[in-house]
């Protein structure tokens, strides 16, 4: 069994993950990357599967159902919210670097012209260096 259906045995017996045929569906390219990012981090030792599954449960858990009347999330909006708890916790980044990270992609968005690609060069308050 290799890395990626490892990492989907795990996290399917939390939830079941969106598939077609034999592999998981993304909807947009940045679900694919944040799995990508899981199974980078898991494989650099960062954190186990098990402690995986567990903060992707806790995140399904946690958050507000739409038969509550809540709204109800992608599946892959509570596996981001997992990754960003999680790399906190293991002390790999910070919230404060974490919502630092998220306002310069914002900048870098509202300072792209229609149509070219989002670049965080493109944050009128980077550093000029190379960012990316």
């Amino acid at each position: 069994m290799n890395r990626r259906d490892e990492l989907l045995e795990a996290a399917g017996a939390v939830h079941a993950i969106p598939r077609k045929g034999d592999g998981p569906v993304f909807n947009e390219q940045w679900e694919a990357q944040a799995f990508a990012m899981v199974v980078a981090l898991h494989e650099a030792g960062l954190f186990g599967w098990g402690e995986w599954t567990a903060a992707l449960g806790r995140e399904i858990a946690a958050a507000p159902k739409a038969s509550d009347g809540g709204v109800g999330q992608s599946y892959y909006w509570h596996w981001l919210a997992a990754l960003e708890r999680i790399v906190v916790e293991k002390g790999a980044t910070s919230r404060a670097m974490l919502a630092e990270r998220k306002a310069a992609w914002a900048r870098a968005a509202d300072a792209t012209p229609h149509g070219r690609p989002i670049l965080l060069a493109n944050d009128p308050e980077a550093r000029h260096e190379s960012v990316r």
